[in-house]
């Protein structure tokens, strides 16, 4: 009989640990314990660090694929509205773990990228994939006249997603929803203003 596959446990147990303590210091020992597996495990399933890295940089993009979807994709509601919809939820998030983690995307962006040319090409890849819906969300918004139509919709949607991951860090810091909020209000009554509000 083969021996159960241990994989998605440490893969979640990794995210969990890598969420609070960073690239850096997350070591394997962290993160089987956190598993409840032995370390052998680890090894079985994963070639190093830097490949399970990866892989669990994808299932965080995956689970924020899913905030994004439920928020842009909501044609109910206008683009700046389905762009502050999105904002809100990852603040409902955030506040869910009392303001103490951040965001995997932007702590690897400081900590991994610097170290692996591997993370930093998929980080690469992981930004331009989430930055097209807002892209597409702007230039929907800016052809109805919802959204300035000042700068293109792939630079704004950039700006944005910069600034929200430089706001989360500020939040890691004030363990409140100060710098999301005052990112968020500031974002959309001015950078996405239509000149009606």
């Amino acid at each position: 009989m083969p021996k159960p596959s241990h994989r998605d446990t440490i893969l979640k147990a990794g995210r969990k640990v890598m969420l609070r303590k960073g690239y850096v210091g997350a070591g394997v020992r962290d993160i089987v314990a956190e598993a409840g597996v032995p370390q052998g495990s680890f090894t079985n399933h994963f070639q190093s660090k830097e490949e399970f890295v990866k892989e669990v940089l994808d299932l965080y993009f995956g689970d924020l694929k899913t905030a994004i979807d439920e928020a842009l994709g909501d044609t109910r509601l206008t683009p700046r509205d389905r762009i502050a919809r999105y904002l809100d939820i990852i603040t409902e998030r955030l506040a869910g773990d009392g303001f103490s983690r951040g965001c995997l995307i932007g702590d690897f962006s400081l900590e991994a990228a610097p170290q692996s040319d591997l993370l930093r090409e998929r980080l690469l890849e992981i930004f331009a994939e989430w930055s097209a819906p807002f892209a597409a969300c702007i230039a929907e918004g800016q052809k109805s006249g919802d959204i300035a139509s000042t700068f293109p919709p792939d630079d704004l949607a950039e700006f944005l997603l910069g600034g929200w991951e430089g706001a989360i860090l500020r939040m890691k810091v004030s363990r409140d929803a100060k710098p999301l909020e005052r990112f968020k209000t500031i974002m959309l009554s001015i950078v996405f203003n239509d000149g009606a509000r």
